[in-house]
């Protein structure tokens, strides 16, 4: 069931931008606006096309025809023009994509993910451990910040000193300044310094066999799709680990943290959550849906698309905005009302299609175990709103602060 579009518009010329404080505070109300007035936007700031309406980003999602990853999937590398060769699968059209991707993909089954669940609640309650009966903390930077790249790092076989250098890697990887499309220097320093570390980890690895991820890459064979099998290079198997490592550190960190404020400004589902545990599963969808880590997918036209009316010429950069599909009236039944009873709908929060999230029955469990542990340690919580402070990240939204009080 669906509820009427309003067509009303604020009255001011729109503008989507998502390199504005007004998208990475909040840009519920201009995701508003595209839906209603401009399905298929066109930026003449930045030179991209964005598609708002839950189908329509569905839809781009499966047609890989037309809408290729293989030029990037943010506006930095979007902008340029000339094809980009990379070593990840998120950046790789079939068939490449398909032969990389059957490499890893039996790893992260449901099935092999729920074994992994006494490690994964092993590592949430150890760090949650560390903040003790502390009145008040920060729930990100102590708990939600560290325990996803220890979780995805035991996994892949990263050593554990290094495993939280990943995560400070990656805040300063994807932080973009407000009004720049471009990383800052520090940001493509610290692309470099990450991606020769797991260069240098997997040529360690050659030397030095485990039983982990790395290992069973390098021993791996491959179909190039030439009738052969060979072998995965160094920097395909690094570009495996620092997508993997980015996604296990980057979604849950963010899932949980907006989990935290969520709750806290929806008192009644909270309560909801602490008194009925199986709610917590719809609670990790609803949150999803509500506040979804990575808020657009960026994808490259390689032949024109009509859509609503408005074509989208060949070679043009477009953002699938997953943060306004998953408001979109048009499928949701009052969208702007957290509910974690409502029912299931596809989670377009983990991609879609050929691109959908590898780990995201990891990152469901590292989430439904997270808030399992809120609910039994931290029941009467509140978060300081004052103290929170949010990202300002390229496509991922959440926040980096949120202190939190323990009342009695």
């Amino acid at each position: 069931m669906t509820t009427a579009v309003s067509t009303a518009t604020d009255g001011e010329p729109l503008e989507f931008d998502p390199y504005s404080r007004t998208f990475f505070e909040d840009p519920t109300d201009v995701y508003r606006r595209l839906r209603n007035e401009q399905p298929v936007y066109y930026s003449e700031k930045y030179g991209f096309w964005a598609l708002s309406r839950w189908e329509d980003v569905a839809a781009a999602h499966k047609n890989v025809a037309v809408f290729s990853s293989s030029y990037g999937t943010d506006l930095h590398l979007l902008s340029n023009p000339e094809k980009f060769e990379f070593s990840m699968i998120i950046f790789m059209d079939p068939p490449e994509h398909d032969r990389m991707r059957s490499l890893v993909s039996r790893v992260f089954t449901p099935r092999s993910i729920a074994q992994l669940e006494p490690m994964v609640r092993r590592v949430i309650t150890e760090f949650a451990d560390e903040i003790g009966p502390a009145e008040s903390f920060d729930l990100v930077q102590q708990w939600s910040g560290p325990f996803p790249v220890e979780v995805i790092s035991e996994m892949l076989g990263i050593p554990k000193g290094d495993r939280q250098q990943i995560r400070h890697w990656l805040d300063i990887i994807l932080h973009r300044e407000e009004g720049s499309i471009h990383p800052s220097p520090e940001a493509e320093a610290a692309g470099l310094e990450s991606g020769l570390y797991y260069y240098e980890l997997v040529g360690d690895r050659r030397a030095h066999r485990a039983d982990d991820m790395i290992s069973r890459l390098i021993d791996a064979q491959v179909d190039r799709g030439d009738g052969g099998m060979t072998q995965l290079r160094d920097d395909e198997i690094a570009g495996f680990l620092a997508l993997l490592a980015g996604a296990g550190a980057e979604t849950v960190t963010k899932l949980v943290g907006n989990a935290a404020v969520l709750f806290a400004r929806n008192p009644e589902q909270w309560r909801l959550a602490c008194a009925q545990p199986e709610t917590i599963p719809g609670a990790v969808e609803e949150i999803l849906r509500f506040l979804p880590p990575s808020q657009y997918q960026g994808r490259f036209t390689l032949e024109e698309k009509t859509i609503h009316g408005v074509t989208i010429p060949a070679h043009q950069p477009v953002l699938l905005l997953t943060g306004s599909a998953t408001r979109d009236e048009r499928e949701y039944e009052d969208p702007a009302r957290f509910d974690i009873t409502r029912p299931s709908n596809l989670a377009l929060g983990f991609g879609y299609g050929i691109h959908s999230c590898l780990g995201a029955a990891l990152a469901r469990m590292e989430s439904r175990i997270a808030i399992s542990e809120m609910t039994r340690r931290w029941p009467n919580y509140a978060i300081v709103e004052d103290g929170l402070k949010r990202v300002t990240m390229a496509n991922v939204a959440g926040f980096s602060h949120v202190p939190v009080v323990v009342n009695p």
